[in-house]
């Protein structure tokens, strides 16, 4: 499987669930996505895999880079989602492109 990585305009295109897998000091230091679900990376199978999540809904996941926030898409296209994408750039790139901050 090949991770889907996408401009931080296509990310907020359309409905997506965005999911902030940074660490818990990253987010307090910098805020968050307002309304993103914030996931500890090792917590992603537990949260996203539960059997009542529909797979074929558009999830976004972000972290501080591609390097955090790849594996965690692929461990989400282990758990049978089909419609997963990662961001360029990660949280600055969102947060320069204008997202609301919330948690600063």
């Amino acid at each position: 499987m090949s991770s889907e990585l996408i401009s931080p305009s296509e990310a907020v295109a359309g409905e997506a669930t965005l999911v902030d897998v940074r660490s818990a000091p990253s987010r307090i230091e910098f805020g968050t996505v307002a309304g993103a679900i914030v996931v500890d990376k090792d917590d992603v199978a537990v949260e996203f895999g539960a059997d009542n999540r529909d797979r074929s809904e558009r999830i976004v996941v972000f972290c501080g880079s591609v390097k955090g926030s790849g594996p965690v898409v692929e461990k989400l296209e282990e758990l049978g989602y089909t419609n997963v994408a990662h961001v360029d750039g990660g949280f600055p790139a969102l947060r320069d492109h204008g997202l609301p901050i919330q948690g600063v």
